[in-house]
């Protein structure tokens, strides 16, 4: 794996993260198209595309992550539940009344 000293080009980890990086862009623009997409067939070609960027970008974050070079935290069993109350809330806010 070349360095990007001296015109090497670029490194394993650069590449993977662009790569990651186009393809959260690709997910962004599809789900967004898709959301504005009446007619039903057209949709469904939109959510499967959405299919498959989406399951592009998890192999490469599962590539980064492998090699150390995209670090996340375990959420705490509290995170968990309060990230779980928030959703419950903004999905049926008629349930407080």
């Amino acid at each position: 794996m070349p360095n990007n000293i001296a015109e090497r080009g670029l490194t394993d980890r650069e590449i993977l993260q662009l790569c990651l990086e186009l393809e959260k862009g690709r997910c962004r623009s599809i789900s967004n198209t898709m959301l504005e997409t009446a007619h039903q067939q057209l949709r469904e070609i939109y959510e499967q595309c959405f299919e498959n960027a989406s399951s592009n970008h998890y192999q490469l974050f599962e590539i980064m992550s492998k090699n150390g070079w995209y670090k996340t935290e375990l959420a705490s069993t509290e995170q968990v539940g309060n990230v779980q109350e928030l959703m419950q809330n903004n999905l049926h806010p008629d349930d407080r009344l």
